[in-house]
């Protein structure tokens, strides 16, 4: 088996994430409180008790799900898993930061604290109504592509913010342009054409003063090489060293999440098993769309745990 561990993005939360592992284990119950006692307030609370519109909004999320994730890996790794017996990490957008902070490369408190600033500048880079992303089924890379480019000009824009695989692509960008998108998408063959129910357009140019927000941020935080290398989602390739690393997660923020890329990367090196660390089974059922042959496991409850590591004995 050659092992690789996956971080869910926004989407994956749900109101009572990670408690049964906090419930259970005290490692999984000192990540949330470092968490808390990082941003200063109860999140933990929140993740567990709702209510949901709180829980989703940005802000929110993004912590919330690192929390989880990493409350989950701790458990792992007090029950002797050694992350350095996966090959790679990764995480879908926000996701990166669980995983770098999982391979020990940023610490718990200042991921939690990178995150409620990418949270919050992410949402306030553009006025509500400004912007909006959708979701096309069933179309290739490139007419999309060209599409976006046709429906694009020096004053409003959309771009492809997510290539998820398995025939799905997210695009992004200004109000107009991505409803026009959505038409040309289905003239074209796209079998559904979707505008997503999110706050911002992310993941795309639209994004700039958030990107400029993480650049200040990034700066003045401790980062080291990671365990294990990262794939980086806008690159689909490993990094490790820690300037690399502080700028890919500012382009990020603007760029695509190149999720089927990396996915296909990390097949190409010898990669079998994936084990999705956190809250929902979003990037187990994305990695078996991509590659039929790919064993993927979720990770979240204290079964799962058992599960997960028996199968590496």
């Amino acid at each position: 088996m050659t092992l690789a561990l996956t971080f869910p993005g926004q989407g994956s939360q749900f109101v009572s994430m990670g408690k049964a592992v906090a419930d259970e284990f005290s490692d999984a119950r000192a990540v949330f409180d470092e968490v808390d006692e990082a941003l200063g307030e109860k999140l933990s609370g929140l993740i567990w008790n709702g209510p949901e519109d709180q829980l989703k909004l940005t802000a929110n999320t993004q912590p919330a799900l690192m929390a989880v994730s990493l409350a989950v890996f701790m458990v792992m790794q007090a029950k002797g898993f050694d992350i350095e017996r996966a090959k790679f990490v990764a995480g879908h957008s926000l996701g990166e930061y669980s995983a770098l902070a999982a391979s020990g490369s940023i610490s718990i408190a200042d991921t939690a604290r990178l995150l409620r600033i990418r949270g919050n500048a992410m949402q306030d880079a553009v006025p509500v109504g400004t912007g909006a992303m959708a979701a096309i089924i069933g179309l290739d890379n490139d007419p999309l592509e060209k599409i976006c480019a046709d429906c694009s000009n020096k004053e409003e824009s959309v771009q492809i913010a997510n290539d998820n695989g398995g025939g799905q692509l997210v695009i992004s960008g200004h109000k107009e342009p991505v409803e026009k998108a959505c038409e040309l998408a289905k003239e074209q063959g796209a079998r559904r054409a979707i505008l997503l129910p999110v706050s911002a357009p992310f993941h795309s140019s639209l994004m700039e003063p958030a990107a400029e927000a993480m650049r200040e941020a990034l700066a003045e935080v401790k980062i080291v090489s990671p365990k294990i290398p990262l794939v980086a989602n806008v690159l689909a390739l490993p990094i490790s060293d820690p300037d690399e690393i502080r700028t890919r997660l500012v382009e990020q923020v603007t760029g695509r999440v190149r999720w089927r890329e990396s996915v296909s990367f990390l097949v190409d090196e010898g990669v079998d098993t994936l084990f999705e660390i956190g809250a929902g089974k979003v990037l187990t059922g994305l990695a078996r769309r991509i590659e039929r042959s790919i064993v993927g496991k979720s990770v979240h409850t204290p079964e799962d745990i058992d599960n997960a590591l028996e199968s590496l004995n």
